[in-house]
Order: structure tokens, then C-alpha cells, then sequence
């Protein structure tokens, strides 16, 4: 297999495992292959594909524990992508669509009280803040030149009422997704410099009331396999 973008070893994290086998489909890579495998690390796998589970955390502790095990294994990981569904703000993502994150903010990170939401950076305790790499941005952006660019919002608990999401947009009025794994995806992977971290994400829903019956997750997910099918053929 040749080169992922350009990558010698790439890491593709997901959330959960229907997003993890649509992005292996997309990247036409069996089911029964090394990447598909418990023992992906092991195999040496040029792409391997996990499913580290739901929400900021479980992102950030598989993807330090695949990172640091590649890295001490001597196959280290040249890139890491954070990659699934999203809720998209309207207007500025259709659904279906196609987004590529220019930056990951973890937008729950710090402290609610009288005065409004505080950030950490705001509490002076850190960052809630990670950019995507800017070679491979520019990389996924000219191989897939339909997709939106923005921030993406990483929470741990969904946007789901109108109150909540005129507030989310108020702090960040330029993003353009919701999910719940990206800033703890590129926490993983900021534990080696020089590892390119980016997401990629397509939007089932809008950020905003809870609707299921409007979602549309069979739709991004087949824009998901669509998209590193895109990728795969570079």
C-alpha cells in the first residue's frame, strides 16, 4: 500500500465501530486485513483504523496508547486523524456534508458560574485549543476540495436545546461542527511533536434542538466512506 497522504503510517481514530468499518471500506481495506485487526500494532500496519470509543477522553487515552506503542515498537505514526459524524451549525454545513477542521476546541472546557462561561485559557489554566497540522490541512483541503473549514467543537455532552446553542455560537461564531472526540484525539497525539494531527468530519444532523427523526446518519456515513475513498485514491 502506498503512502497515506504522503504519510508513511497513518492512525485513523473513530468513535465507535460503524464509523470505524465505513472508514475502512472507504479505504478499500478488508475487513480481515492487519488494519482491521486487534493486532494492527503489531502487524505494522501502514493505516490502522480504531474505534477508541465516545466522548474526549476515551479519544485521548487510545490514541496516547497507540501512539506511544507505535513510537516505542519503532513504526512510528507520521500522521493522526480524528474521523467520524457530527452535528453541523446551519448555514454554515449542510447535512451530508463534508467538514475538515482547522482547528479542535474541547468548547466545554472550563468554568460555568454568574459571569457567564469561562475558558481555561480565560481561568489562565491551559488551553482548550489544538490546530490542525497546517501541511496535512492543506493536504486533506486540495484532496477534497467540497469540504467546509472551520473549527470544530469537541463536547462532552451534545448541544440539544436552543438556549445552549445560541450560547455555543455566541463563544465560537466561526465553527462549523459539534463532536465529542477531536480535541481529545490531538491531546493523544501532541504527545509526539511532529505528529501531524487533523479531523475529518460529515454531518448527520444540526447542532441545536434534538431531533431525531431528522438525523441523517446512513447519509454522512456513506459521505464518510465516499470521502477517504477520495483520499485512498490520491
Amino acid at each position: 500500500m502506498r503512502p497515506f497522504l504522503g504519510y508513511d503510517r497513518a492512525l485513523i481514530v473513530t468513535a465507535v465501530e460503524i464509523e470505524r468499518t465505513t472508514v475502512l471500506a472507504g479505504l478499500g481495506i478488508p475487513a480481515d486485513s492487519p488494519a482491521a485487526s486487534a493486532d494492527a500494532l503489531e502487524s505494522g500496519a501502514p493505516i490502522v483504523v480504531v474505534a477508541a470509543g465516545v466522548g474526549p477522553a476515551a479519544a485521548a487515552a487510545v490514541t496516547a496508547q497507540f501512539t506511544t506503542m507505535a513510537m516505542n515498537d519503532g513504526a512510528p505514526f507520521g500522521v493522526v486523524i480524528s474521523a467520524g459524524i457530527a452535528g453541523g451549525f446551519a448555514g454554515r454545513v449542510e447535512i451530508g456534508g463534508l467538514v475538515v477542521a482547522t482547528e479542535s476546541i474541547a468548547a466545554d472546557l472550563g468554568s460555568a458560574g454568574p459571569d457567564g462561561f469561562q475558558s481555561v485559557e480565560d481561568l489562565g489554566f491551559g488551553t482548550s485549543r489544538h490546530d490542525a497540522d497546517p501541511a496535512l490541512l492543506r493536504i486533506l483541503r486540495q484532496a477534497l476540495p467540497e469540504a467546509v473549514g472551520g473549527p470544530v467543537l469537541t463536547v462532552s455532552t451534545v448541544t440539544g436545546t436552543a438556549a445552549t446553542k445560541e450560547a455555543v455560537e455566541k463563544r465560537h461564531p466561526d465553527a462549523v461542527a459539534e463532536a465529542m472526540e477531536g480535541f481529545g484525539v490531538a491531546v493523544g497525539t501532541r504527545l509526539w511533536p511532529g505528529t501531524a494531527f487533523g479531523e475529518l468530519r460529515t454531518i448527520s444532523n444540526a447542532v441545536g434542538p434534538r431531533d431525531r427523526a431528522a438525523w441523517r446518519i446512513t447519509q454522512a456515513l456513506s459521505t464518510l466512506r465516499e470521502a477517504f475513498a477520495t483520499i485512498a485514491s490520491r
